[in-house]
Protein backbone atom coordinates (compact mmCIF):
# COMPACT_ATOMS: atom_id res chain seq x y z
CA UNK A 1 0.00 0.00 0.00
CA UNK A 2 1.35 3.42 -0.97
CA UNK A 3 2.19 5.67 1.96
CA UNK A 4 0.20 8.90 1.84
CA UNK A 5 1.66 12.32 2.53
CA UNK A 6 0.62 13.76 5.88
CA UNK A 7 -1.19 16.60 4.10
CA UNK A 8 -3.37 14.02 2.33
CA UNK A 9 -4.57 12.33 5.54
CA UNK A 10 -8.02 13.24 6.85
CA UNK A 11 -7.89 15.27 10.06
CA UNK A 12 -9.87 12.66 11.99
CA UNK A 13 -6.91 10.27 11.62
CA UNK A 14 -4.37 12.76 13.03
CA UNK A 15 -3.67 13.63 16.62
CA UNK A 16 -4.56 17.14 17.72
CA UNK A 17 -1.42 18.52 19.30
CA UNK A 18 -3.06 21.91 19.35
CA UNK A 19 -4.59 20.73 22.62
CA UNK A 20 -1.11 21.23 24.12
CA UNK A 21 -0.12 24.38 22.21
CA UNK A 22 -2.51 26.12 19.83
CA UNK A 23 0.48 27.37 17.83
CA UNK A 24 4.25 27.33 17.77
CA UNK A 25 4.15 30.96 18.94
CA UNK A 26 2.46 29.75 22.12
CA UNK A 27 5.31 27.24 22.55
CA UNK A 28 7.80 30.10 22.28
CA UNK A 29 5.90 32.15 24.88
CA UNK A 30 5.88 29.23 27.33
CA UNK A 31 9.55 28.55 26.68
CA UNK A 32 10.34 32.12 27.69
CA UNK A 33 8.16 31.69 30.77
CA UNK A 34 10.01 28.52 31.76
CA UNK A 35 13.43 30.14 31.24
CA UNK A 36 12.36 33.05 33.43
CA UNK A 37 11.74 30.64 36.32
CA UNK A 38 15.37 29.44 36.46
CA UNK A 39 16.59 32.22 38.84
CA UNK A 40 13.56 31.63 41.06
CA UNK A 41 14.35 27.92 41.22
CA UNK A 42 17.96 28.59 42.20
CA UNK A 43 16.78 31.06 44.86
CA UNK A 44 14.82 28.29 46.59
CA UNK A 45 18.09 27.04 48.04
CA UNK A 46 17.97 29.92 50.52
CA UNK A 47 14.37 29.62 51.64
CA UNK A 48 12.63 26.31 50.87
CA UNK A 49 13.48 24.72 54.24
CA UNK A 50 12.61 27.83 56.28
CA UNK A 51 9.16 26.62 57.33
CA UNK A 52 6.15 24.64 56.09
CA UNK A 53 4.73 27.46 53.98
CA UNK A 54 8.10 28.08 52.34
CA UNK A 55 8.41 24.36 51.61
CA UNK A 56 4.94 24.31 50.05
CA UNK A 57 5.63 27.39 47.93
CA UNK A 58 8.98 26.03 46.80
CA UNK A 59 7.66 22.60 45.82
CA UNK A 60 4.72 24.19 43.98
CA UNK A 61 7.17 26.38 42.04
CA UNK A 62 9.26 23.34 41.14
CA UNK A 63 6.14 21.53 39.94
CA UNK A 64 5.16 24.54 37.85
CA UNK A 65 8.58 24.64 36.19
CA UNK A 66 8.66 20.88 35.68
CA UNK A 67 5.23 20.85 34.03
CA UNK A 68 6.19 23.74 31.73
CA UNK A 69 9.31 21.85 30.69
CA UNK A 70 7.34 18.65 30.14
CA UNK A 71 4.83 20.46 27.92
CA UNK A 72 7.62 22.03 25.87
CA UNK A 73 9.56 18.81 25.47
CA UNK A 74 6.65 16.47 24.71
CA UNK A 75 5.08 18.82 22.15
CA UNK A 76 8.38 19.34 20.33
CA UNK A 77 9.21 15.62 20.29
CA UNK A 78 5.75 14.59 19.12
CA UNK A 79 5.82 17.18 16.33
CA UNK A 80 9.25 15.85 15.37
CA UNK A 81 7.83 12.30 15.37
CA UNK A 82 5.35 13.35 12.70
CA UNK A 83 8.33 13.85 10.38
CA UNK A 84 11.86 13.19 11.60
CA UNK A 85 13.27 15.28 8.75
CA UNK A 86 11.52 18.45 9.96
CA UNK A 87 14.45 20.63 11.04
CA UNK A 88 12.21 23.20 12.74
CA UNK A 89 10.87 20.72 15.28
CA UNK A 90 14.31 19.15 15.61
CA UNK A 91 15.38 22.61 16.77
CA UNK A 92 12.52 22.97 19.24
CA UNK A 93 13.28 19.53 20.65
CA UNK A 94 16.96 20.39 21.06
CA UNK A 95 16.10 23.65 22.83
CA UNK A 96 13.76 21.85 25.20
CA UNK A 97 16.52 19.34 26.02
CA UNK A 98 18.96 22.16 26.70
CA UNK A 99 16.43 23.81 29.00
CA UNK A 100 16.03 20.50 30.84
CA UNK A 101 19.78 20.43 31.52
CA UNK A 102 19.67 24.02 32.85
CA UNK A 103 16.68 23.23 35.04
CA UNK A 104 18.35 20.12 36.41
CA UNK A 105 21.39 22.22 37.29
CA UNK A 106 19.25 24.86 38.97
CA UNK A 107 17.64 22.18 41.17
CA UNK A 108 20.78 20.16 41.92
CA UNK A 109 20.73 21.53 45.46
CA UNK A 110 17.28 20.18 46.36
CA UNK A 111 17.84 16.56 47.40
CA UNK A 112 21.08 17.18 49.34
CA UNK A 113 19.46 20.17 51.07
CA UNK A 114 16.37 18.22 52.12
CA UNK A 115 18.52 15.34 53.36
CA UNK A 116 20.64 17.75 55.38
CA UNK A 117 17.60 18.25 57.61
CA UNK A 118 17.55 16.06 60.68
CA UNK A 119 15.06 13.19 60.69
CA UNK A 120 12.70 14.86 63.16
CA UNK A 121 12.42 18.02 61.05
CA UNK A 122 11.84 15.96 57.90
CA UNK A 123 9.17 13.95 59.70
CA UNK A 124 7.34 17.15 60.62
CA UNK A 125 7.23 18.12 56.95
CA UNK A 126 6.01 14.62 56.03
CA UNK A 127 3.17 14.88 58.54
CA UNK A 128 2.22 18.52 57.84
CA UNK A 129 -1.36 18.69 56.46
CA UNK A 130 -0.38 21.53 54.12
CA UNK A 131 2.20 19.27 52.45
CA UNK A 132 -0.08 16.25 52.08
CA UNK A 133 0.40 15.94 48.32
CA UNK A 134 4.19 15.89 48.80
CA UNK A 135 4.17 13.57 51.79
CA UNK A 136 4.95 10.43 49.78
CA UNK A 137 7.82 12.11 47.93
CA UNK A 138 9.34 13.34 51.19
CA UNK A 139 8.78 9.98 52.86
CA UNK A 140 10.55 8.24 50.01
CA UNK A 141 13.43 10.68 50.29
CA UNK A 142 13.60 10.03 54.02
CA UNK A 143 13.80 6.30 53.29
CA UNK A 144 16.91 6.81 51.18
CA UNK A 145 18.72 8.83 53.86
CA UNK A 146 20.93 5.95 55.02
CA UNK A 147 22.24 5.52 51.48
CA UNK A 148 23.20 9.18 51.00
CA UNK A 149 26.82 9.97 51.84
CA UNK A 150 28.54 13.06 53.22
CA UNK A 151 28.96 16.06 50.93
CA UNK A 152 32.54 15.27 49.88
CA UNK A 153 31.72 11.63 49.07
CA UNK A 154 28.61 12.64 47.13
CA UNK A 155 30.73 15.08 45.13
CA UNK A 156 33.18 12.31 44.27
CA UNK A 157 30.37 9.98 43.17
CA UNK A 158 28.89 12.79 41.10
CA UNK A 159 32.24 13.35 39.39
CA UNK A 160 32.35 9.64 38.53
CA UNK A 161 29.00 9.96 36.77
CA UNK A 162 30.63 11.15 33.57
CA UNK A 163 32.22 7.77 32.95
CA UNK A 164 29.99 5.44 34.99
CA UNK A 165 27.87 4.67 31.92
CA UNK A 166 30.93 4.02 29.80
CA UNK A 167 30.33 0.27 29.52
CA UNK A 168 26.81 0.82 28.26
CA UNK A 169 27.97 3.44 25.77
CA UNK A 170 30.76 1.17 24.49
CA UNK A 171 28.37 -1.74 24.02
CA UNK A 172 25.82 0.50 22.31
CA UNK A 173 28.38 1.79 19.82
CA UNK A 174 29.74 -1.69 19.17
CA UNK A 175 26.29 -3.24 18.82
CA UNK A 176 24.68 -0.50 16.74
CA UNK A 177 27.57 0.86 14.70
CA UNK A 178 30.65 -1.37 14.57
CA UNK A 179 29.31 -4.93 14.48
CA UNK A 180 28.98 -6.16 10.91
CA UNK A 181 26.92 -9.29 10.35
CA UNK A 182 27.68 -9.76 6.68
CA UNK A 183 25.33 -11.78 4.55
CA UNK A 184 24.30 -15.35 3.80
CA UNK A 185 23.73 -16.92 0.41
CA UNK A 186 20.89 -19.37 0.04
CA UNK A 187 19.36 -20.87 -3.09
CA UNK A 188 21.06 -18.26 -5.24
CA UNK A 189 19.81 -15.32 -3.16
CA UNK A 190 21.94 -13.10 -0.91
CA UNK A 191 20.46 -12.00 2.42
CA UNK A 192 22.08 -9.04 4.18
CA UNK A 193 21.99 -9.39 7.98
CA UNK A 194 21.14 -6.64 10.44
CA UNK A 195 19.54 -6.64 13.90
CA UNK A 196 16.13 -5.99 12.37
CA UNK A 197 16.55 -8.50 9.56
CA UNK A 198 17.66 -11.24 11.94
CA UNK A 199 14.26 -11.85 13.56
CA UNK A 200 12.50 -11.47 10.20
CA UNK A 201 14.70 -14.15 8.63
CA UNK A 202 14.43 -16.41 11.69
CA UNK A 203 10.69 -16.49 11.03
CA UNK A 204 11.27 -17.99 7.58
CA UNK A 205 9.67 -21.35 6.86
CA UNK A 206 12.95 -22.45 5.25
CA UNK A 207 14.87 -24.27 7.98
CA UNK A 208 18.16 -24.34 6.09
CA UNK A 209 18.02 -20.57 5.68
CA UNK A 210 17.22 -20.12 9.40
CA UNK A 211 20.26 -22.16 10.42
CA UNK A 212 22.59 -20.22 8.12
CA UNK A 213 21.27 -16.88 9.42
CA UNK A 214 21.50 -18.04 13.05
CA UNK A 215 25.10 -19.16 12.81
CA UNK A 216 26.21 -16.14 10.79
CA UNK A 217 24.53 -13.73 13.19
CA UNK A 218 26.18 -15.15 16.30
CA UNK A 219 29.50 -15.39 14.49
CA UNK A 220 29.67 -11.59 14.76
CA UNK A 221 29.24 -11.72 18.55
CA UNK A 222 31.64 -14.64 19.03
CA UNK A 223 34.22 -12.68 17.02
CA UNK A 224 34.04 -9.84 19.55
CA UNK A 225 33.25 -11.91 22.63
CA UNK A 226 36.38 -10.94 24.61
CA UNK A 227 35.58 -7.26 24.17
CA UNK A 228 31.92 -7.74 25.08
CA UNK A 229 32.77 -9.86 28.14
CA UNK A 230 35.19 -7.21 29.38
CA UNK A 231 32.57 -4.54 28.75
CA UNK A 232 29.86 -6.41 30.64
CA UNK A 233 32.29 -7.23 33.45
CA UNK A 234 32.95 -3.49 33.80
CA UNK A 235 29.20 -2.78 33.91
CA UNK A 236 28.72 -5.35 36.68
CA UNK A 237 31.67 -3.93 38.64
CA UNK A 238 30.12 -0.48 38.33
CA UNK A 239 26.83 -1.78 39.75
CA UNK A 240 28.66 -3.40 42.67
CA UNK A 241 30.77 -0.31 43.32
CA UNK A 242 27.77 2.01 43.63
CA UNK A 243 25.87 -0.52 45.75
CA UNK A 244 28.76 -0.87 48.20
CA UNK A 245 29.57 2.84 48.19
CA UNK A 246 26.00 3.61 49.28
CA UNK A 247 25.74 0.83 51.82
CA UNK A 248 23.39 -1.59 50.07
CA UNK A 249 23.64 -5.30 50.74
CA UNK A 250 24.10 -6.05 47.05
CA UNK A 251 23.66 -4.64 43.57
CA UNK A 252 20.26 -6.35 43.46
CA UNK A 253 19.15 -4.62 46.67
CA UNK A 254 20.20 -1.24 45.25
CA UNK A 255 18.36 -1.79 41.96
CA UNK A 256 15.11 -2.77 43.71
CA UNK A 257 15.30 -0.04 46.35
CA UNK A 258 13.75 2.77 44.29
CA UNK A 259 10.49 0.82 43.92
CA UNK A 260 10.73 -0.50 47.50
CA UNK A 261 10.63 -4.05 46.16
CA UNK A 262 12.14 -6.66 48.50
CA UNK A 263 14.61 -9.08 46.85
CA UNK A 264 12.26 -11.93 47.77
CA UNK A 265 9.94 -10.79 44.95
CA UNK A 266 12.79 -11.25 42.46
CA UNK A 267 13.74 -14.63 43.88
CA UNK A 268 10.11 -15.79 44.04
CA UNK A 269 9.60 -14.94 40.37
CA UNK A 270 12.53 -17.13 39.39
CA UNK A 271 11.40 -19.96 41.66
CA UNK A 272 7.81 -19.84 40.37
CA UNK A 273 9.06 -20.10 36.80
CA UNK A 274 11.38 -22.96 37.77
CA UNK A 275 8.45 -24.78 39.33
CA UNK A 276 6.61 -24.63 36.02
CA UNK A 277 9.37 -25.21 33.50
CA UNK A 278 7.74 -28.51 32.58
CA UNK A 279 5.12 -26.45 30.69
CA UNK A 280 7.86 -24.65 28.77
CA UNK A 281 9.44 -28.01 27.96
CA UNK A 282 6.06 -29.27 26.70
CA UNK A 283 5.84 -26.16 24.51
CA UNK A 284 9.26 -26.96 23.02
CA UNK A 285 8.18 -30.57 22.41
CA UNK A 286 4.91 -29.46 20.76
CA UNK A 287 6.79 -26.95 18.59
CA UNK A 288 8.99 -29.75 17.27
CA UNK A 289 5.99 -31.96 16.59
CA UNK A 290 4.06 -29.26 14.73
CA UNK A 291 7.09 -28.28 12.66
CA UNK A 292 7.66 -32.00 11.98
CA UNK A 293 11.25 -31.65 13.14
CA UNK A 294 12.74 -34.61 14.97
CA UNK A 295 15.37 -32.56 16.81
CA UNK A 296 14.27 -28.97 17.51
CA UNK A 297 17.09 -26.43 17.57
CA UNK A 298 17.29 -22.86 18.85
CA UNK A 299 17.09 -21.59 15.28
CA UNK A 300 13.59 -23.12 15.12
CA UNK A 301 12.20 -21.14 18.06
CA UNK A 302 10.88 -18.30 15.86
CA UNK A 303 9.66 -20.48 12.98
CA UNK A 304 5.94 -19.88 12.42
CA UNK A 305 3.67 -22.57 13.84
CA UNK A 306 0.66 -20.95 12.21
CA UNK A 307 0.60 -18.95 9.01
CA UNK A 308 -0.56 -15.37 9.45
CA UNK A 309 -4.31 -15.15 9.90
CA UNK A 310 -6.01 -14.23 6.65
CA UNK A 311 -8.14 -11.52 8.18
CA UNK A 312 -8.22 -7.82 7.51
CA UNK A 313 -9.51 -4.98 9.68
CA UNK A 314 -10.02 -1.39 8.66
CA UNK A 315 -9.09 1.11 11.36
CA UNK A 316 -12.78 1.60 12.14
CA UNK A 317 -13.27 -2.14 12.49
CA UNK A 318 -10.19 -2.40 14.71
CA UNK A 319 -11.52 0.38 16.91
CA UNK A 320 -14.90 -1.32 17.25
CA UNK A 321 -13.29 -4.68 17.98
CA UNK A 322 -11.18 -3.15 20.78
CA UNK A 323 -14.23 -1.34 22.11
CA UNK A 324 -16.22 -4.56 22.25
CA UNK A 325 -13.36 -6.52 23.82
CA UNK A 326 -12.88 -3.96 26.60
CA UNK A 327 -16.54 -3.77 27.54
CA UNK A 328 -15.70 -5.61 30.76
CA UNK A 329 -13.86 -2.48 31.95
CA UNK A 330 -17.08 -0.48 32.22
CA UNK A 331 -18.99 2.21 30.37
CA UNK A 332 -16.76 5.03 31.62
CA UNK A 333 -13.69 3.26 30.19
CA UNK A 334 -15.24 2.55 26.78
CA UNK A 335 -16.64 6.10 26.66
CA UNK A 336 -13.06 7.38 26.99
CA UNK A 337 -11.96 5.17 24.10
CA UNK A 338 -14.76 6.68 22.00
CA UNK A 339 -13.58 10.12 23.07
CA UNK A 340 -10.01 9.26 22.05
CA UNK A 341 -11.29 8.11 18.65
CA UNK A 342 -13.40 11.21 18.02
CA UNK A 343 -11.33 14.00 19.53
CA UNK A 344 -7.85 13.71 18.08
CA UNK A 345 -5.98 11.62 20.63
CA UNK A 346 -4.69 9.12 18.04
CA UNK A 347 -2.36 9.54 15.05
CA UNK A 348 -3.25 6.55 12.91
CA UNK A 349 -1.49 6.16 9.57
CA UNK A 350 2.09 5.79 8.44
CA UNK A 351 3.36 8.85 6.57
CA UNK A 352 6.80 9.75 5.14
CA UNK A 353 9.30 10.49 7.92
CA UNK A 354 6.94 9.47 10.72
CA UNK A 355 8.44 7.61 13.66
CA UNK A 356 8.00 3.86 13.33
CA UNK A 357 6.26 1.63 15.86
CA UNK A 358 3.71 2.84 18.39
CA UNK A 359 3.58 4.59 21.75
CA UNK A 360 1.37 6.49 24.15
CA UNK A 361 2.55 9.80 25.57
CA UNK A 362 1.23 13.14 26.73
CA UNK A 363 1.43 15.81 29.39
CA UNK A 364 -0.42 16.38 32.63
CA UNK A 365 -3.36 18.72 32.15
CA UNK A 366 -4.23 17.53 28.66
CA UNK A 367 -5.41 14.15 27.44
CA UNK A 368 -2.88 11.43 26.50
CA UNK A 369 -1.98 10.71 22.89
CA UNK A 370 -1.32 7.54 20.90
CA UNK A 371 0.99 7.21 17.89
CA UNK A 372 0.29 4.31 15.55
CA UNK A 373 1.42 3.12 12.15
CA UNK A 374 -1.76 1.15 11.57
CA UNK A 375 -1.97 -1.70 9.10
CA UNK A 376 -5.06 -3.74 8.30
CA UNK A 377 -3.91 -6.84 10.21
CA UNK A 378 -4.61 -8.48 13.54
CA UNK A 379 -1.29 -7.41 15.08
CA UNK A 380 -2.33 -3.77 14.59
CA UNK A 381 -5.55 -4.45 16.49
CA UNK A 382 -3.49 -5.74 19.42
CA UNK A 383 -1.21 -2.69 19.18
CA UNK A 384 -4.23 -0.37 19.36
CA UNK A 385 -5.56 -2.16 22.44
CA UNK A 386 -2.12 -2.09 24.07
CA UNK A 387 -1.44 1.62 23.53
CA UNK A 388 -4.96 2.58 24.61
CA UNK A 389 -4.23 0.69 27.83
CA UNK A 390 -1.29 3.00 28.49
CA UNK A 391 -3.37 6.03 27.53
CA UNK A 392 -6.26 5.13 29.83
CA UNK A 393 -3.86 4.42 32.72
CA UNK A 394 -2.41 7.89 32.24
CA UNK A 395 -5.85 9.49 31.95
CA UNK A 396 -7.23 7.90 35.12
CA UNK A 397 -4.05 8.74 37.07
CA UNK A 398 -3.99 12.34 35.86
CA UNK A 399 -7.63 12.82 36.75
CA UNK A 400 -7.23 11.43 40.27
CA UNK A 401 -3.77 12.65 41.27
CA UNK A 402 -2.00 15.98 41.61
CA UNK A 403 0.92 16.52 39.26
CA UNK A 404 3.43 15.47 41.92
CA UNK A 405 2.05 11.91 42.17
CA UNK A 406 0.42 11.38 38.76
CA UNK A 407 3.34 9.58 37.11
CA UNK A 408 3.40 5.83 37.67
CA UNK A 409 6.45 3.57 38.06
CA UNK A 410 7.80 1.38 35.26
CA UNK A 411 7.07 -1.62 37.52
CA UNK A 412 3.33 -1.14 36.87
CA UNK A 413 3.50 0.64 33.50
CA UNK A 414 2.92 -2.46 31.35
CA UNK A 415 0.11 -3.88 33.49
CA UNK A 416 -2.78 -1.84 32.09
CA UNK A 417 -1.66 -2.23 28.48
CA UNK A 418 -1.28 -5.99 28.89
CA UNK A 419 -4.69 -6.28 30.58
CA UNK A 420 -6.16 -4.86 27.37
CA UNK A 421 -4.24 -7.29 25.17
CA UNK A 422 -5.36 -10.28 27.23
CA UNK A 423 -8.97 -9.09 27.25
CA UNK A 424 -8.82 -8.74 23.46
CA UNK A 425 -7.34 -12.25 23.17
CA UNK A 426 -10.05 -13.79 25.32
CA UNK A 427 -12.79 -11.89 23.48
CA UNK A 428 -11.51 -13.10 20.11
CA UNK A 429 -11.31 -16.68 21.35
CA UNK A 430 -14.95 -16.43 22.48
CA UNK A 431 -16.24 -14.91 19.27
CA UNK A 432 -14.05 -16.14 16.38
CA UNK A 433 -15.10 -19.47 14.89
CA UNK A 434 -12.54 -19.81 12.11
CA UNK A 435 -10.16 -22.54 13.35
CA UNK A 436 -7.12 -21.10 11.57
CA UNK A 437 -7.65 -17.64 13.06
CA UNK A 438 -8.17 -19.15 16.52
CA UNK A 439 -4.87 -21.03 16.17
CA UNK A 440 -3.15 -17.78 15.19
CA UNK A 441 -4.59 -15.93 18.21
CA UNK A 442 -3.63 -18.71 20.63
CA UNK A 443 -0.14 -18.93 19.15
CA UNK A 444 0.21 -15.15 19.61
CA UNK A 445 -0.89 -15.52 23.24
CA UNK A 446 1.46 -18.43 23.98
CA UNK A 447 4.38 -16.52 22.47
CA UNK A 448 3.70 -13.69 24.93
CA UNK A 449 4.10 -16.10 27.84
CA UNK A 450 7.30 -17.49 26.34
CA UNK A 451 8.94 -14.19 25.42
CA UNK A 452 7.64 -11.89 28.17
CA UNK A 453 7.57 -14.18 31.19
CA UNK A 454 9.90 -17.14 30.68
CA UNK A 455 12.58 -15.56 28.49
CA UNK A 456 12.76 -12.36 30.57
CA UNK A 457 12.96 -14.41 33.78
CA UNK A 458 15.86 -16.38 32.29
CA UNK A 459 17.55 -13.05 31.56
CA UNK A 460 16.81 -11.91 35.13
CA UNK A 461 18.36 -15.06 36.54
CA UNK A 462 21.46 -14.61 34.37
CA UNK A 463 21.90 -11.06 35.69
CA UNK A 464 21.45 -12.14 39.29
CA UNK A 465 23.94 -15.01 39.02
CA UNK A 466 26.52 -12.92 37.15
CA UNK A 467 26.38 -10.18 39.79
CA UNK A 468 26.51 -12.73 42.61
CA UNK A 469 29.63 -14.35 41.11
CA UNK A 470 31.33 -10.96 40.87
CA UNK A 471 30.28 -10.00 44.40
CA UNK A 472 31.86 -13.23 45.62
CA UNK A 473 35.12 -12.19 43.99
CA UNK A 474 34.94 -14.52 40.99
CA UNK A 475 36.04 -13.23 37.60
CA UNK A 476 33.42 -12.83 34.87
CA UNK A 477 35.28 -14.29 31.93
CA UNK A 478 34.13 -15.31 28.47
CA UNK A 479 34.12 -18.91 29.66
CA UNK A 480 32.14 -18.28 32.86
CA UNK A 481 29.54 -16.05 31.17
CA UNK A 482 29.09 -18.42 28.23
CA UNK A 483 28.79 -21.40 30.56
CA UNK A 484 26.29 -19.63 32.83
CA UNK A 485 24.08 -18.63 29.90
CA UNK A 486 24.28 -22.01 28.17
CA UNK A 487 23.28 -23.88 31.34
CA UNK A 488 20.31 -21.55 31.90
CA UNK A 489 19.21 -21.97 28.28
CA UNK A 490 19.33 -25.76 28.69
CA UNK A 491 17.38 -25.59 31.96
CA UNK A 492 14.65 -23.34 30.55
CA UNK A 493 14.19 -25.15 27.23
CA UNK A 494 14.60 -28.71 28.47
CA UNK A 495 15.45 -32.07 26.94
CA UNK A 496 13.37 -31.57 23.79
CA UNK A 497 15.67 -28.77 22.61
CA UNK A 498 18.69 -30.05 20.70
CA UNK A 499 22.22 -29.34 21.92
CA UNK A 500 23.86 -26.39 20.20
CA UNK A 501 26.56 -24.31 21.85
CA UNK A 502 26.10 -21.37 19.48
CA UNK A 503 23.35 -20.04 21.78
CA UNK A 504 25.95 -19.50 24.53
CA UNK A 505 26.74 -16.19 22.84
CA UNK A 506 23.18 -14.84 23.08
CA UNK A 507 23.84 -13.03 26.37
CA UNK A 508 26.33 -10.87 24.47
CA UNK A 509 23.61 -9.27 22.34
CA UNK A 510 21.17 -8.19 25.10
CA UNK A 511 21.36 -4.40 25.65
CA UNK A 512 19.07 -4.55 28.70
CA UNK A 513 21.89 -6.18 30.70
CA UNK A 514 23.54 -2.76 30.88
CA UNK A 515 20.55 -1.47 32.88
CA UNK A 516 20.82 -4.02 35.63
CA UNK A 517 17.81 -5.86 37.05
CA UNK A 518 15.30 -4.20 34.76
CA UNK A 519 13.90 -7.05 32.66
CA UNK A 520 12.19 -8.86 35.55
CA UNK A 521 9.54 -6.11 35.45
CA UNK A 522 8.33 -7.40 32.08
CA UNK A 523 7.62 -10.79 33.63
CA UNK A 524 5.94 -9.44 36.77
CA UNK A 525 3.91 -6.93 34.75
CA UNK A 526 2.52 -9.56 32.40
CA UNK A 527 1.78 -11.88 35.33
CA UNK A 528 -0.09 -9.19 37.25
CA UNK A 529 -2.12 -8.36 34.14
CA UNK A 530 -3.09 -12.02 33.71
CA UNK A 531 -4.16 -12.15 37.37
CA UNK A 532 -6.24 -8.99 37.00
CA UNK A 533 -8.08 -10.37 33.96
CA UNK A 534 -8.83 -13.63 35.75
CA UNK A 535 -10.18 -11.72 38.76
CA UNK A 536 -12.24 -9.42 36.51
CA UNK A 537 -13.89 -12.55 35.11
CA UNK A 538 -14.49 -14.30 38.42
CA UNK A 539 -14.62 -11.86 41.33
CA UNK A 540 -17.43 -9.33 41.91
CA UNK A 541 -16.05 -5.91 42.81
CA UNK A 542 -12.74 -6.41 41.00
CA UNK A 543 -13.51 -3.75 38.40
CA UNK A 544 -13.73 -1.08 41.10
CA UNK A 545 -10.40 -2.25 42.56
CA UNK A 546 -8.81 -2.17 39.11
CA UNK A 547 -10.03 1.39 38.56
CA UNK A 548 -8.37 2.33 41.86
CA UNK A 549 -5.16 0.81 40.53
CA UNK A 550 -5.46 2.85 37.32
CA UNK A 551 -6.10 6.00 39.35
CA UNK A 552 -3.26 5.58 41.85
CA UNK A 553 -0.48 7.00 39.67
CA UNK A 554 2.68 7.18 41.74
CA UNK A 555 0.95 7.92 45.04
CA UNK A 556 2.45 4.81 46.66
CA UNK A 557 5.03 2.11 46.00
CA UNK A 558 4.15 -0.29 43.14
CA UNK A 559 3.59 -3.34 45.34
CA UNK A 560 1.28 -1.35 47.62
CA UNK A 561 -0.72 -0.07 44.65
CA UNK A 562 -1.08 -3.63 43.37
CA UNK A 563 -2.15 -4.81 46.83
CA UNK A 564 -4.98 -2.29 46.79
CA UNK A 565 -6.25 -4.18 43.74
CA UNK A 566 -5.70 -7.41 45.72
CA UNK A 567 -2.87 -8.51 43.45
CA UNK A 568 0.05 -10.33 45.07
CA UNK A 569 2.96 -10.60 42.64
CA UNK A 570 4.00 -14.08 43.75
CA UNK A 571 0.47 -15.44 43.41
CA UNK A 572 0.11 -13.65 40.06
CA UNK A 573 3.18 -15.41 38.64
CA UNK A 574 1.82 -18.80 39.73
CA UNK A 575 -1.56 -18.02 38.13
CA UNK A 576 0.20 -16.82 34.97
CA UNK A 577 1.98 -20.16 34.69
CA UNK A 578 -1.36 -21.97 34.97
CA UNK A 579 -2.74 -19.73 32.22
CA UNK A 580 0.24 -20.64 30.05
CA UNK A 581 -0.46 -24.34 30.60
CA UNK A 582 -4.16 -23.96 29.78
CA UNK A 583 -3.45 -21.94 26.63
CA UNK A 584 -0.91 -24.53 25.51
CA UNK A 585 -3.41 -27.37 26.02
CA UNK A 586 -6.07 -25.51 24.05
CA UNK A 587 -3.58 -24.80 21.26
CA UNK A 588 -2.56 -28.46 21.16
CA UNK A 589 -6.23 -29.50 20.83
CA UNK A 590 -6.78 -27.04 17.97
CA UNK A 591 -3.62 -28.19 16.21
CA UNK A 592 -4.63 -31.87 16.18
Amino acid sequence: MQVQKRSEIEEKYKWKLEDIFASDADWEAEFAQAEALLPQLEAQKECITRDTQSMLAGLKLIDQASLLLERLYVYARMRRDEDGANSFYQGLSSRAQSLAVKMSGALAFLEPLLLSLDEQTMQRYIEAPELAEYSFMLQNLQRSRKHVLDEQSERLLSMAGDFSDGAQEIFTMLNNADLKFGSVEHNGQVYELTHAKYIELMQSEDRALREKVYRKFYEAFSGHINTIAATYNTAVKKDIFYARARGYESALHKALFADNVPPEVYHDLIQAVHDNLDTMHEYVKLRGELLKIGDLQMYDIYAPLVSEADVSYSYEQAHQLVLDALGALGEDYTALIQKAYREGWIDVWETPGKRSGAYSWGVYGTHPYVLLNHRADLDSVFTLAHELGHAMHTYYSDQAQPYSTAGYAIFVAEVASTVNEILLTRYLLRTVEDKKVRRYILNHYIDQFRTTVLRQTMFAEFEMKAHTLAEQGEALTVESLNHLYLELNRQYHGKYMGEDETIQYEWARIPHFYTAFYVYKYATGFSCAAAIVRKLETEPGMLEKYKRFLSAGGSNYPLEILKEAEIDVGEAVQLCMREFREALEEFRALAE
